[in-house]
């Protein structure tokens, strides 16, 4: 989001990133975020640490995850790889994109219906104009007080006004968000909300994949270095 690849492909500049070798890592973190919500992890955290387990007896119940509907917006290699990872809780994955794809889930060409028709949303769309605050006060409203919205693509992708005003509201139920619009300033409203579970933008965070991913630039650097080229340019770089 932070490079203008308009103006780099006008200057002949290639733009590399470093696709696939964090794909399983971005797909944990979106599941662990779902989980986290609906087992409400963080507020039965803080029951133990506050004494009131012991002092006001067992917490509240909280949600199984098993036979969910899970709408994906943006089924590419991280969103496939999420509905593979869903999997095991028996889920039924339906998704939104800007095309069908040769997959085994039911496709939505209308954002806000799919939204109606789930339990949680992911949002794991790429970031940019075409996709700008798409997951609007519709969407957050068709998903609905029972439902979860989780973020593991760009904080852009969500309207971040419209996500606090139906969370304090009731129209939405629960968030877990890995990116922001304005990052690292998170609202306090959001900060302050108590459905929300919130991460500092760590989906691909972990030692073992920051280690792929810095071998993939390296490498990009490597052979632009020898022929010119990359290994991984960014999709409208393709052709330079």
């Amino acid at each position: 989001d932070a490079i203008d690849v308009t103006e780099a492909v006008r200057r002949n500049i290639l733009v590399a990133h470093t696709p696939n070798v964090l794909n399983q890592e971005v797909a944990t973190t979106a599941l662990l975020l779902l989980l986290a919500c609906y087992r409400e992890l963080l507020r039965d955290d803080a029951y133990v640490r506050s004494g009131d387990w012991q002092a006001k007896g067992n917490a509240p119940l909280t949600r199984s995850m098993d036979k969910q509907t899970v709408g994906i917006l943006g089924l590419g290699r991280i969103g496939q790889a999420i509905a593979d990872k869903l999997a095991p809780w028996d889920t039924t994955v339906v998704y939104h994109a800007r095309t069908k794809k040769d997959v085994p889930y039911r496709y939505f060409d209308n954002l806000t219906e799919m939204a109606r028709s789930c339990d949680a949303l992911i949002c794991i769309t790429p970031g940019g104009p075409s996709t700008h605050k798409i997951v609007n006060a519709e969407v957050l409203e068709a998903l609905g007080p029972n439902g979860t919205l989780i973020n593991v693509s760009r904080g852009s992708v969500v309207d971040e006004a419209a996500l606090i005003a139906a969370l304090q509201s009731g129209k939405l139920g629960w968030a877990g968000l890995d990116v922001f619009e304005g990052e690292p300033m998170v609202p306090q409203a959001l900060r302050d909300l108590p459905n929300t579970v919130l991460l500092p933008h760590v989906g691909s965070a972990t030692v073992e994949t920051r280690a792929a991913m810095g071998a993939l630039t390296v490498d990009n650097l490597l052979q632009h270095l020898k022929d010119g080229t990359v290994i991984t340019p960014v999709p409208e770089c393709a052709d330079l």
